[in-house]
């Protein structure tokens, strides 16, 4: 983790007790971070404009995998038409506790890629439901080209 410098102190200056401290997540601790799965959001942009929308996800090879809806937002939007061609999307998935005033962000991006019937039963071993119910059997992966955090702790 890399701390960001608080404009209360000097660079290498500790805070005093109780300031809050924003740290930089190295790429390992954001995928712990994300592993356990959970809810999280894609954000996307379609015709209309920026669309983000929550899903249930899981972590496959370091990568993100969800379900969703055949012919909804996600299946229509984010198809290129292009064999090998993938929309790059944004996944976001965080933890806040109000009471403590503490939390941690963690952003994805990559292309979005339609599972194939191919590997469809990949896919499906990997668990992932959706809370939403009804019928997802619509695969996304998001192989991501950066990952970042980061948290905040009050010294």
């Amino acid at each position: 983790m890399t701390e960001f410098t608080s404009p209360l102190s000097e660079p290498g200056e500790p805070l005093p007790a109780g300031m809050p401290r924003l740290e930089r997540l190295d790429k390992d601790d954001c995928l712990r971070l994300i592993s356990p799965g959970g809810v999280g959001r894609v954000a996307f942009n379609n015709p209309a404009g920026p669309v983000i929308l929550p899903v249930n996800y899981t972590i496959e090879d370091n990568a993100v995998l969800f379900r969703t809806a055949l012919g909804g937002p996600m299946d229509t939007d984010l198809r290129t038409g292009v064999e090998g061609a993938e929309f790059m999307v944004a996944f976001e998935v965080d933890h806040i506790d109000e009471s403590t005033r503490e939390g941690w962000s963690v952003l994805v991006r990559g292309g979005a890629h339609h599972i194939t019937d191919r590997d469809r039963a990949e896919a499906e071993a990997s668990g992932v439901e959706s809370w939403a119910g009804g019928e997802r059997e619509l695969y996304i992966r998001i192989a991501p080209v950066d990952i970042s955090g980061r948290r905040i702790r009050h010294a």
